[in-house]
């Protein structure tokens, strides 16, 4: 199935460079939350806030590309979104910078959240 895509939809080749960077920072963000003590009880909240986040990141490339199912993965990415943005609070508790270093993650699935949100209106 082809999909019609907006107008703002990024060229393929972006998709690659631009995720490779947001786990690098993602990796270095909850290593330096965990480096604090997992024995801390934000430190625990924040990774598990983090570890489900995660998960629905892959729930939703299962969904909109394996399953094709865009309105599906509408919802999954909305719940991402608000997981994100704990998880994003929780870190920020623990170390200030490990949340700024989840900011362009969280700007990037706002982005990607409009992306779905026209990639279903438009198919």
């Amino acid at each position: 199935m082809t999909l019609n895509k907006p107008s703002f939809n990024p060229p393929n080749w972006v998709f690659a460079p631009v995720w490779s960077v947001l786990y690098i920072m993602m990796g270095i963000s909850a290593g330096w939350v965990w480096a604090k003590g997992f024995h801390h009880k934000w430190v625990k909240t924040g990774l598990y806030h983090f570890g489900f986040q995660l998960l629905l990141n892959g729930l939703w490339s299962i969904v909109f590309f394996g399953l094709k199912q865009p309105l599906l993965a509408l919802f999954i990415i909305i719940a991402l979104l608000i997981v994100l943005a704990l998880t994003i609070k929780w870190f920020k508790v623990v170390s200030k910078f490990a949340a700024y270093l989840l900011t362009p993650y969280f700007l990037w699935v706002c982005f990607a959240t409009a992306l779905n949100f026209k990639i279903w209106e438009l198919n």
